[in-house]
Parts: C-alpha cells; structure tokens; sequence
C-alpha cells in the first residue's frame, strides 16, 4: 500500500512537471529542469554509489572533475527527462541531431539484413532508436518498463509514438519477441550499460559486472553483425549521433569474448563522454 500511495504522489508531481514544461515551452523547460535535477537529484540519489563508480572509473580522478560530472550529470539528467513530452517535436526537427557514420545506416538500409544496435544511457539515449527509425531502418527495441504504473503507460506511449513503435520489455518473453522480430528481417536495439541481475560477469573498467550477453548471443545465432551507436549532446542542446562501423558476425567468437568486446566499446564512450552518463547506477554491486 505505501509502495502504490509513492507511486502516486510520483506520478502526480511528473505529469505536474510535463504540464509546467508544455507551457513554458522546450527551451525554457530544459534551463528550469536542469537546475531543479542539479539541485534536487543529489538530494534524493545517494552520492556514495556515484563516487563509488566513479572511483572504479578512475582512481586518479581530481575532486573538480569528480564535482564537474556530478553536475553536468544531473543537469543533462533534466534536461533528458523533460524532453520526453517533446519527443514529437524532436522527431520532427530536421536541424537537432547531426548524424556521423549516416552512410552505415544507408546501407543497412539498403542490405534490408537485421543487424544489432547497442549502446548506453548517453545525453538523451532515446534519440538513438528515433533516428534509425526516421532512416526507415526496420527496427524493435528492448527497454525495461519503469516500476510506477501509473506513470509506465504515457512512457510507453510515448516511446511507441515517436521513438520506436516496436517496444520488447526485457526479459525471456522479450527474447522471444526479439526473436520473432529478427527472423522478419527488424533489428535490435538495447542498451547494455545497466546491471542485469541473470546476466554473466564481464570486467568494465577493471572490475567484474554482471553484464547482458544477448547482443552477442543473437549475433552469433542468427548471424548478425553488431553496430555501436553513440550520442552526444552539445551545448546549444543539439546533438550528434555517432553511428561506428559495424562489428562483422564473422570476426566474433564465443558470447564472453563477444561481451568483452562489447563492454571495451562501452568503456571508450563512458572516456569519451562522461559528463553525460548516467553513474546513478549500482553498476558493479
């Protein structure tokens, strides 16, 4: 009962918050909500599992750039979670997202052969599967459903509208459901940077996670080749989408070396980028 009354108020205060952001619109709803998760998330996340992380990250890593992560952490973390009530209007946009590497979707496009999308919670990672639709890639998403149901429908509803109409929640059943996807020629995306309680453990950054191996085990079964994707968002809140080139099934080997692989890529980008990850995580518990 104490868990739904939470649920409630939670649900109440978000869908407050998206009217709020509706009304004062994009521009103005990323500068109020950036603050208020700067301010506010610290207060609600415990820092321990942060500093936590980042001390695996990096053990050398000065206090001012541990502080400047946190920050930007959070107000990317904002600024990401109101966007999701202007997903429409991103969609749409033509000028927000840069691609690099859009000749690889070209021809992804063109070989009409599923392929395996991966990549992290980077800036707005929601982005990532919108594009790839918008490039009429065939596509299906994994994602996990959030806990609060009163609030899981309008997400889902959203991400079904504008990012991908194709949503698995992750799981056995969703593995089936992938599946299905894979053999009418629709690719898989998902991201692998969150802890998987039945997942196998693979060293990231140095240090054993449990960690999904589904990317690599579809790869090899049903030889597909895996393509990392990364996004980046810039100051002026544009983004640019990095599409890498693709892995060939036939270079991989068995699924914990694959997963390896996988892992070291993710690493790089997490390097590349860490002001915008999501390190509220308990990665490595």
């Amino acid at each position: 009962m104490i868990k739904i009354v939470k649920y409630f108020f939670e649900a109440f205060f978000i869908y407050l918050f998206f009217l709020i952001a509706k009304i004062l619109g994009l521009k103005l709803s990323r500068k109020l909500f950036s603050t208020i998760f700067r301010i506010a998330g610290p207060l609600i996340r415990s820092n321990r599992i942060i500093d936590k992380n980042l001390d695996i990250f990096s053990k050398n890593i000065s206090t001012d750039n541990t502080n400047k992560i946190k920050k930007e952490m959070w107000e990317n973390y904002g600024k990401t979670f109101i966007e999701y009530i202007f997903l429409k209007k991103l969609r749409n946009s033509q000028t927000d997202i840069v691609i690099e590497g859009k000749e690889i979707l070209d021809k992804i496009f063109n070989n009409n052969k599923p392929v395996i999308f991966f990549s992290g919670h980077f800036a707005n990672f929601e982005l990532m599967s919108m594009e790839i639709t918008k490039k009429n890639i065939k596509l299906a998403t994994i994602y996990r459903p959030l806990n609060n149901f009163f609030l899981n429908p309008l997400m889902e509803y959203l991400r079904k509208k504008y990012v991908c109409s194709n949503q698995i929640k992750k799981g056995r059943v969703g593995v089936k459901q992938a599946i299905d996807f894979i053999n009418k020629k629709h690719s898989i995306a998902l991201m692998i940077d969150q802890r998987l309680s039945e997942g196998e453990k693979i060293n990231f950054f140095g240090k054993p996670a449990l960690t999904t191996t589904l990317p690599a085990q579809l790869a090899l079964k049903y030889k597909l080749d895996i393509v990392p994707v990364f996004i980046k968002r810039k100051e002026d809140d544009s983004f640019v989408m990095k599409v890498f080139k693709p892995i060939p099934y036939t270079s991989l080997n068995d699924k914990l070396d694959t997963s390896n692989k996988i892992n070291k890529i993710l690493e790089t980008m997490i390097k590349d980028n860490p002001y915008q990850w999501i390190w509220t995580h308990n990665r490595w518990k």
